[in-house]
């Protein structure tokens, strides 16, 4: 059965996934390591991060090893985030690794770029403001803290330990001695002292701002959550009502404690921000709204125009009884996931594909202004099988659905950041290849490393060498036919019976006989279909018969053309 995808997230150019074990994958531009696999190559598909090679630190960390081999155990992640062009993996026991760009220190360990995922620590249990002024570096010898939630922006990254503390580290938002905001690198986790004595329980980062959801008290138990923002605010990205940059967190006004509005989903684009509230004189059930603000040039903000906005304003188009339950920013778009499984997007479409059927007049560069439904393969309708996670990155955007074995991907695919095996663009939502390698063909290929090495012990000769790379070769050439014949039978699937195959699907005629009876699947599909799937099967069916009889009309009529014009240059009728 194929791995399960619990958690996805999406840097500039490239894509993480977690699954159900722990483990983490990575597709898309390799630059600076941000892939983790110990090398900058580009993947086109999923692989899994080169977590063995992790150096002293994770040698130290991990004190047992195993009986049998003496190898030092593998981490389990339970959440993952990315930045521009690093990425974040939060362990099981509270720790954080980074890897990729560190520039600005955002991985938050070490000097250079890391192509491993590295351990980040300093994470000490505080004492007061004034503990760690001195020298922001000093671990203070404070009891190191566990970390219960990771986030990356552009180039920076923070944490949220289980005391419900802030923290932060790379490209950061300050203030100076004067008042005046500044960006300052910091290699070292440090606190947000302005949140101490409260419970930091989300955070969201753009490129240069940050927005968090705090408790109104000492502790969190599900009541309202007041929204801070502060960074760069030049496009009015902080929701403050003006364009002045803030170096210390400032409440935005229409989400302080005495609003109507109750938060619980922040996300942060480049130079925009989003937010889902629900009014608290009703219940979420009885409908959610989406909040944006800051840079609109491109629609992101969803509002009908490419107008900037400084306040938060209601995104127009979406239902007006629709539950949100998620949302993401990218860099010049957004997208929102509602509890039926529909998917909504708008913002830029230029290379993101968020609206092919739009058609604009004058400079328009074809962005979408209002909200557009995504048309789901899996469904051939509007909505994807089971709890559906989003994660958009810079120039596209990446699903997870049939509870969490299948992965869509659209928009920009330089890089293979969409995970089809390619580089070509997407307008429309395209099977993730998904699972990575069979266990089947990893244990084939781990049995001729093996004997490889055991050959070369034993001063192999060079033609056993090449036999050996021949069927290595061989061995790749099947993993390719296999996954692009699984990707196949997938689309075919669901374009004749809705719905993914998997082995939770396998038509019951193929696992009883080894032959697949089309016809009697198809009936016993139509059998168990309630009158609306009837009614949706019936539509599709009589549109592609009318697609059919269209192209034999036209074909008949060029024909017809044909044989009037030879008719003509012979000089005999037609007919």
């Amino acid at each position: 059965m194929p791995q399960k995808v619990v958690a996805i997230a999406a840097g500039e150019a490239h894509t993480l996934a977690l699954t159900g074990d722990g483990s983490v994958f990575s597709w898309g531009r390799g630059t600076f390591g941000r892939l983790g696999t110990g090398k900058e190559d580009d993947e086109l598909v999923p692989v899994p991060i080169a977590i063995a090679i992790a150096g002293a630190a994770w040698a130290t960390k991990r004190t047992v090893a195993s009986p049998a081999t003496g190898a030092i155990g593998r981490p389990k992640f339970v959440e993952i985030a990315a930045g521009a062009y690093h990425s974040l993996a939060l362990e099981d026991d509270g720790s954080v690794w980074s890897w990729g760009y560190n520039i600005y220190g955002q991985l938050g360990c070490g000097e250079e770029n890391s192509l491993y995922p590295c351990l980040v620590e300093r994470f000490q249990e505080l004492g007061t403001p004034d503990s760690l002024v001195d020298d922001p570096n000093n671990d203070g010898g404070g009891t190191p803290l566990k970390i219960s939630s990771v986030r990356a922006g552009g180039m920076m990254s923070f944490a949220i330990d289980t005391l419900g503390s802030l923290w932060m580290w790379g490209n950061c938002p300050q203030q100076t001695d004067t008042g005046e905001f500044c960006l300052v690198s910091s290699p070292a986790p440090l606190p947000v002292w302005d949140f101490h004595g409260h419970i930091v329980v989300k955070v969201a980062c753009g490129n240069e701002h940050v927005v968090a959801a705090v408790s109104t008290g000492e502790t969190y138990t599900g009541g309202d959550l007041v929204c801070y923002a502060w960074g760069n605010n030049n496009h009015g990205q902080l929701g403050l009502g003006h364009k002045e940059s803030r170096g210390r967190p400032q409440v935005i006004p229409m989400f302080n404690e005495e609003s109507s509005w109750a938060v619980y989903e922040i996300a942060c684009g480049a130079f925009h921000t989003a937010i889902l509230a629900y009014n608290k004189s009703y219940d979420q059930d009885m409908g959610s709204k989406c909040f944006t603000f800051g840079l609109g040039d491109n629609g992101q903000l969803g509002h009908g125009t490419a107008m900037s906005s400084c306040l938060p304003e209601l995104v127009n188009g979406l239902p007006h009884d629709l539950v949100l339950i998620s949302i993401d920013c990218g860099l010049f778009h957004t997208t929102v996931v509602s509890s039926d499984g529909e998917v909504w997007c708008w913002g830029m479409e230029k290379g993101l594909g968020l609206c092919p059927d739009a058609s604009f007049t004058g400079n328009d560069a074809g962005d979408a202004l209002y909200p557009l439904r995504v048309h789901s393969p899996e469904t051939n309708g509007f909505k994807f099988m089971g709890p559906v996670q989003i994660a958009c990155g810079a120039a596209h955007t990446v699903l997870v659905a049939g509870d969490g074995y299948r992965m869509w991907a659209w928009g920009r695919g330089r890089s293979g950041v969409l995970g089809r095996g390619e580089t070509t663009d997407s307008y429309v939502p395209c099977v993730v290849m998904w699972p990575p390698l069979d266990e089947d063909y990893k244990e084939i290929e781990a049995g001729m490393n093996r004997e490889v090495k055991a050959r070369e012990d034993a001063g192999a000769t060079v033609e056993s060498e090449q036999k050996l790379a021949a069927s290595a070769e061989e061995i790749e050439f099947l993993r390719r036919k296999l996954t692009l014949m699984e990707r196949y039978a997938t689309v075919l699937h669901i374009s004749i019976f809705r719905k993914p195959l998997d082995e939770r699907t396998l038509p019951q005629s193929l696992k009883d006989s080894g032959v697949f009876d089309i016809r009697k699947e198809f009936e016993n599909m139509m059998e168990a279909a309630d009158n609306e799937e009837l009614a949706r099967m019936e539509m599709f069916y009589r549109s592609m018969l009318s697609s059919v009889k269209d192209k034999l009309m036209k074909r008949r009529v060029q024909e017809m053309v044909k044989e009037c014009f030879r008719s003509l240059s012979t000089g005999r009728p037609p007919y």
